[in-house]
Order: C-alpha cells, then structure tokens, then sequence
C-alpha cells in the first residue's frame, strides 16, 4: 500500500504524488474526427433518439454558468427517463444547483464524477458514499491534460453554448445567457466522441466564434441554458470583513517588500473574498508608482475590467468570467483574452501554460499544515466542499504563491499539524499570510532574505499554529475512517490524497 507525503494511505494502482509518471502520460490521443456538419434538432429527447447511448458511458459538461447552469440536469433527466444506468458525468465543476442529480446519484443512475470543485447537495452526496465510485477530482490544468492524454475518455460532450449560428460555431460573448469566455469546453469540443451544442439562441452568423462548428455534431435549441445571474456566487464576491481586509493590505505590502510590484509584473489572484481584496490594494501601489502589469489571468471580474480600462492592466488572459461585468469587457475590449483550459493551466500544454508565467498568485485555504500543504477540497470534518479549481496550477506556476486565511474561522485553528486532505502540495506553496503574522516556507530562503527589515510580523507557522491554540484550544478532529469516496488528483495525473466516508 503506498502513502502520500501526510502518510495517508492510497489506493493500490494509482500513482502518487513525487512518483515519475509514464512519459505515454503527457502523449496527446487523436482529437475526434470532424464531422461534415452539424445537425440541428429541437429537443433533448431527439439529441438522446440519434445517440447511440447505452449504459456505463461518460457525458461531460462545463461550468462558466456556473451556480445557474441548467443543462446537466436536464441531460441527466432525460437519461434517466430512457433508462440509462450507470454513468459518469465528467463536469468541470457542481454547484448547488445541481441538486436534482442527488436522486439519480442515488438511484445508480450516476454512478461516476470526474470533476475540478464541487459544492452543495451533490458534494454532500459524495461526502456520505452515495456515490457507487470515487469520485476524482481534478484540477483545471489536469482536467485538459487528461482529456487529451486519453485519461478522461467523454462518450458525449453536452456543451451550454449561449449562441450558435447555422455553421455551429458557438459563442459565450452575446445571447440571452451570455456567461463569457468558454475556456473549460475547449478540450471536450476536440476530443469527446461526440459533441452537443446545447443552446437557447441561434442565428445566421457569429462574428467572433469562441467554439469552432467543424468540432460539432449536433445542435439542440432548448427555452434556456440557464441562469446568468448565477454566475456571481458568493465565492467570488470582495471581503467587507475587517480582518479580510487587514490581511489583504498585508499581503499586498508582503508581494510589494518581495520585490514583485515592478514594471510588466503578471498576476492572479483567486475566487475567494480576501484574495480579491488584495486586487484593490495591489492597484493602490500601481497608481502611486505609475507601475503597469503586463497581464492578469485566470477567472476574471469587474476589478480586472476596471484596471485594463485604466491603462493598469496590458492584457487580461481569461479562462472564465466571474461576473457580468466581465462578460460584458469581452465584446468590447481587444487586449481581453479568451484562452483555453489547456493553455491556462495544462501541464502539457507547449511552450508552457500561462500559469507559468505569473510572478505571483493569491489564493485561499480552508486549512494549512506546518508544511504548507493546503486543503481546500474538504471541511475539517472531511465532507467536501470545493475542489482544487485552478488553486494547484497556479501555486505550481506562479514565481510567488501567497496563500491568504484567517488564522481562526468558525473557532476552529486553519494552521494544523496535518490538513484534512491535501488540494495543494507544500512544495508549491512559499507564503502564509494571516490576520496574526506571515509564515514563509523554510525552502523559499531567497523570500526571507527579501522580508528582512520590512517591518513585515513574519513568524514560523509553528508560531501561528501555537497563537490560534491559545485561542482555541487543541481540537480534537474527526477522522473520517470509512471507504474512500473520492481521489484528489495532481495536474500531472498522480495522487495527492483521498477523501473517506465516516
């Protein structure tokens, strides 16, 4: 039985994290045959009658509508109504509104999930071993290489695409469900076995395609794609919380003492509130010193819109839209980039994924160890409640990962001898900042020499584990014991931990 680096034990035929993976891994499959045109049908019941569907296959969908995506229920309902058993959905991401797929999970409908986060009544689903399989849970980079590593095999792609015209093509840009850049359907479009435009907007032409119609083999027109609205969660909403905010202005002056904020600098920062708080301070330094980034990635928001407006900003490199204002900054700014999930996080994407060129990211956690393992996958409890998303591509690319938390959330320490579940490995982590102090990783020697004279409460992250101690005391946390219910898996196809029922 091998064990990853927490001494947590793994399942037998998996590869762990730090083992050498297979050089067949990172070898691309053959993209899918081109079809001579897309079909166009008027209902999901037509789209399920010209499928050759049977039971054990694996549909796949992606998330930029995010908390108010219609489509993989009602694809799930329909294969549920012909009798279909025994499927894996491969979606990018779950949100709460995925809740109907609990009785179809429960059912054996579902009995399979490949995805990057998940949230809500499915996580808990999985979290209590509803599930018939592990679930796996990638990351965003690792979810592109294993499609196109062959890892991933997609039986049928369902793709919600706000507009398409009569060639196929598609597009996020415009529609009445516009949700933006459509980055995370890219490798399902070129290498599932079949791909389904779900749309409710077609029309003659579209100007600046985001999906290529030659890739397609149906199209369906439905009533709605979903809810726009929904693409604003409460994940990626700026702290208004005194503490978050301290901590953000430390940050920023922690990325500013380490020599980072210099002319043509690039950055990202996460989805959470505090992180995003960092934005309006880093922009506060740029101002005063007329400093201008070079570019700005990942999940984009109106903060970014603004500083690309302003001059701040050369080129925003956008995977997904985080808000409608930035929808919105698509269509009428060139110098805002759509890439694909490949090129933003994959890492066998060639010359290199726009990830490795950040000087610096700024994440979250929901828990941290003394080796700077991150968790964001799970509570403390063990239930799921997220998933790596782009947080391990980014922390593995960036020159500088600096990770933001408050030091206690809910009466409960984030720093612990050991995470719950490890989302993100030590080795790529460099920087905690908390409300309390900032701990540097020991292997970042380069950082602490920088820090020296600051002015910065830099401590050993024993130190801050030992403070929150004192203000909560040890905890006793629960270890779940029970079968394994889902596989955190590395961008480059290892193993970095499991998550067990109780």
């Amino acid at each position: 039985m091998k064990r990853n680096s927490i001494g947590r034990e793994l399942p037998d035929g998996y590869r762990p994290y730090g083992e050498e993976h297979p050089a067949a891994a990172s070898q691309r499959i053959a993209m899918k045959p081109t079809p001579t045109a897309p079909i166009f049908l008027t209902s999901l019941s037509d789209v399920f009658s010209a499928l050759e569907l049977r039971d054990g296959m694996t549909f796949s969908f992606h998330h930029h509508l995010r908390d108010g995506d219609f489509v993989a229920n009602l694809v799930m309902a329909e294969a549920d109504r012909r009798g279909l058993r025994d499927l894996t959905i491969a979606p990018s991401s779950l949100f709460p509104c995925h809740k109907p797929l609990v009785p179809l999970i429960e059912r054996g409908v579902i009995t399979g999930i490949v995805t990057n986060y998940m949230n809500g009544p499915v996580a808990d689903a999985v979290s209590a071993g509803k599930l018939q399989k592990p679930a796996i849970m990638d990351t965003h980079g690792g979810r592109a290489r294993a499609i196109e590593a062959g890892d991933l095999s997609i039986d049928v792609a369902f793709l919600a695409v706000p507009t398409v015209d009569r060639r196929g093509n598609g597009t996020g840009r415009v529609g009445k469900s516009a949700c933006g850049v459509l980055g995370y359907a890219d490798p399902d479009l070129h290498y599932a076995k079949k791909v389904v435009f779900v749309t409710d907007e077609i029309v003659e032409r579209v100007d600046h395609p985001d999906l290529d119609g030659n890739f397609v083999d149906y199209v369906v027109l439905i009533p709605s794609i979903g809810d726009r609205a929904g693409i604003v969660s409460g994940t990626t909403r700026i702290t208004r919380e005194p503490v978050g905010l301290k901590i953000a202005r430390d940050a920023a002056a922690l990325i500013d003492a380490a020599g980072l904020l210099k002319e043509g600098f690039s950055m990202q920062t996460g989805a959470g509130g505090t992180s995003l708080a960092v934005v309006a301070d880093i922009r506060r330094i740029m101002v005063e010193r007329g400093l201008h980034a070079r570019f700005a990635s990942g999940g984009i928001t109106a903060q970014y819109v603004e500083m690309l407006e302003a001059g701040l900003v050369g080129s925003l490199r956008d995977v997904q839209d985080f808000d409608l204002d930035a929808v919105a900054s698509l269509t009428r700014n060139p110098q805002h980039e759509a890439i694909t999930a490949a090129q933003y996080g994959s890492p066998d994407f060639r010359p290199a994924p726009v990830v490795a060129g950040l000087d610096f990211v700024v994440l979250g956690a929901t828990e941290i160890d003394l080796d700077f393992n991150v968790n964001v996958t799970t509570d403390s409890e063990g239930r799921i409640i997220g998933g790596s998303g782009g947080h391990a591509d980014t922390a593995h690319g960036a020159k500088v990962s600096v990770v933001v938390t408050n030091l206690v959330k809910a009466r409960l320490p984030i720093v612990m001898e050991k995470v719950t579940c490890v989302t993100t490995p030590g080795s790529d982590v460099d920087v905690l900042v908390t409300e309390r102090g900032i701990a540097v990783n020991p292997k970042r020697a380069d950082l602490l020499d920088r820090l020296r004279g600051s002015g910065l409460n830099v401590v050993p992250i024993r130190a801050l584990m030992e403070l929150a101690h004192t203000i909560t005391g040890v905890p006793v946390r629960p270890r779940p014991s029970g079968r394994i219910v889902a596989l955190v898996r590395y961008r480059d196809g290892s193993i970095l931990d499991v998550v067990s029922s109780k």
